[in-house]
């Protein structure tokens, strides 16, 4: 099967479905519409209906009105021509009031006695005067020999014995009732019971007469047109062809009219209904594709998606072995470094101790020194002591014992500052005075820095400066740059070591000596670089190793030539209250 074959299954369904509903959308609007037309032609109808009955309504009251007049009533009695004189210019006078065609007055016999005009049959077969003999109004439409269609209205006159002495009849030209339908869009027409139509807006209607027992109209000499009729609901639709200023189709509209025995009908074009439907149909349609086209197109793209996702399932599926493996090795690599990095770790923490060490070692003739001066001394004091006590002397005996307790504390000062500086420090980061820090540091190197004959500047500011960092692994740094500098300076022959400490953001120790200066500025934090001769006391670990400290504390260092020695600036973040938690 064709990949074409699927769409075909798709979209017939489809437009059969679009059919459907724009047929029923049509079919909806054009019913919808054709009430709308219905009503409006309804209206016209009646529009027209009672000006019409208004119209004929005036020629009857005005017949009624002079039925009793004395200057008619008195022809019915021996009169003269000056009677009949006055009677003529009161219905001239009336007729040119009420805009009637012509006004009679007649006698029982039917003889004309007064009247706007010449009718010499009289009226003795006229069914409205016949009408009017018998005490009542009388109505009748016709038409003339010349084509001319009139209403007729008959009202009668009573003598004093109250029977009908005769009749006022006023005639109304039909053209007259029909020149204000003339402008309408609506063709209207009145049938008579005689089934012709007798008025109509529409000239070419006009003389033709209905088929008994059927609805179609056909011309005068009786030959049929083509006509059809149907229903849609309640209305009634005419198919016809009656010349071009009558609709072909169109909804026949009927009234019934007793007063003056007609019934009116209207045929409304249904042309503007169709149009409307057919639009409302075609807007539903072109919805109904446009939605259907997003829907296939959607369709398609799925398929489309659906095939790729089935190709690409098959390269992820031969790519996910390959990963796989990938991963494996992968996995062994990073043991592999995680136990390289732990050993690195191990061996940094070795290198720290092994500095600290190192720098004990270096230490260790000045701290014996320390250590043995105090002890002798301890042993002196004892000694002169015990003499005091023989010779009764007690308070130069406490005099030597309070100058060996002070001794004590020195040593006790000594051997906490070693042990500290030796042992391995694994506590957090935390509040740290530089002050305390430089000053053991100090303390420390004073031997070898007395030794050496080396001078310290050092003045401490007057407040605590705060840091936030290690003290044991601040100190050993400090101790490194101190005793770096008095090897720098062995050679030298001004041997000054200056301490300067700024508070601030950040905080500042400096460290300058001077000696020779730094060959390579930019060697001088590698591991293992040094400028002492090989085989020489140190390993070049003493700066890389407090390169690291200081960057763990997140604060860096520098080592510059100042032109008269060297300068290593630390800075460090100063301590800030939030930071306790």
């Amino acid at each position: 099967m064709t990949r074409s074959a699927p769409r075909l299954m798709l979209v017939a369904p489809f437009l059969l479905v679009v059919a459907a509903m724009t047929g029923a959308v049509w079919h909806y609007g054009y019913r919808q519409a054709l009430d709308e037309l219905s009503r409006r032609g309804e209206a016209d109808l009646a529009l027209v209906l009672g000006g019409l009955v208004s119209d004929l309504q005036r020629y009857r009251d005005q017949a009624v009105a002079l039925a009793d007049h004395p200057s008619l009533t008195v022809l019915t009695h021996a009169s003269g021509p000056r009677d009949r004189r006055v009677a003529t210019r009161l219905l001239i006078a009336a007729a040119d009031r009420t805009g009637a065609g012509a006004l009679y007055f007649a006698d029982r016999d039917g003889r004309l006695l007064a009247g706007t005009a010449l009718r010499p049959e009289g009226f003795a077969g006229a069914p409205a005067f016949r009408r009017a003999l018998d005490g009542a109004l009388g109505t009748a439409h016709g038409s003339d020999g010349a084509g001319g269609r009139y209403f007729e209205f008959a009202a009668p006159a009573f003598g004093a014995d109250g029977r009908v002495s005769g009749a006022v009849v006023a005639v109304a030209p039909a053209e007259n009732v029909e020149f204000g339908w003339r402008g309408m869009s609506t063709a209207v027409f009145l049938v008579d019971v005689g089934g012709s139509v007798f008025l109509s807006n529409r000239s070419e209607l006009q003389g033709w007469g209905k088929v008994p027992g059927a609805p179609e109209l056909v011309p005068p000499g009786g030959q049929p047109i083509r006509f059809g009729q149907s229903r849609s609901g309640p209305h009634e639709i005419w198919q016809i062809e009656l010349g071009p200023y009558l609709p072909r189709r169109a909804v026949q509209v009927a009234q019934d009219l007793p007063r003056i025995g007609m019934t009116g009908a209207a045929l409304v074009d249904v042309g503007p209904a169709r149009r409307l439907a057919a639009l409302q149909a075609a807007a539903v349609a072109v919805l109904l594709l446009f939605f259907g086209a997003l829907l296939l197109m959607a369709q398609e793209r799925r398929h489309a998606l659906a095939r790729a996702n089935a190709q690409l399932e098959r390269r992820v599926a031969d790519r996910t072995e390959t990963l796989t493996r990938t991963n494996r090795a992968l996995q062994r690599e990073i043991r592999e470094r995680q136990e390289a990095e732990a050993a690195l770790k191990r061996a940094q923490a070795e290198l720290v101790q092994a500095g600290k060490l190192s720098a004990l070692g270096k230490m260790s003739a000045g701290i014996s020194h320390e250590l043995n001066q105090p002890l002798m001394a301890i042993r002196q004091l004892a000694a002169n002591g015990g003499a005091f006590l023989k010779r009764g002397a007690p308070d130069s005996a406490a005099e030597n014992l309070a100058r060996i307790d002070e001794m004590a504390h020195r040593m006790s000062r000594i051997i906490r500052n070693l042990r500290a500086f030796v042992r391995n420090e694994n506590e957090p980061m935390g509040r740290v005075d530089m002050i305390k820090v430089v000053e053991v540091a100090l303390e420390m190197t004073t031997e070898r820095l007395r030794k050496d004959g080396v001078a310290v500047d050092w003045h401490a500011p007057p407040g605590p400066v705060l840091v936030c960092g290690g003290e044991v692994r601040l100190g050993q740094v400090l101790v490194n740059l101190i005793t770096n500098a008095a090897d720098a300076m062995a050679e030298s022959a001004e041997r000054r070591l200056s301490i300067t400490l700024e508070d601030g953001a950040p905080v500042r120790v400096a460290v300058r000596d001077t000696g020779p200066g730094i060959e390579e500025p930019e060697k001088i934090f590698d591991p293992f670089y040094t400028t002492k001769d090989v085989g020489g006391e140190g390993m070049g670990l003493g700066l890389s190793i407090s390169y690291g400290l200081v960057q763990s504390f997140g604060g860096r260092i520098s080592g510059a030539n100042t032109g008269a020695g060297a300068e290593f600036t630390v800075e460090l973040d100063p301590w800030a209250e939030e930071r306790v938690a």
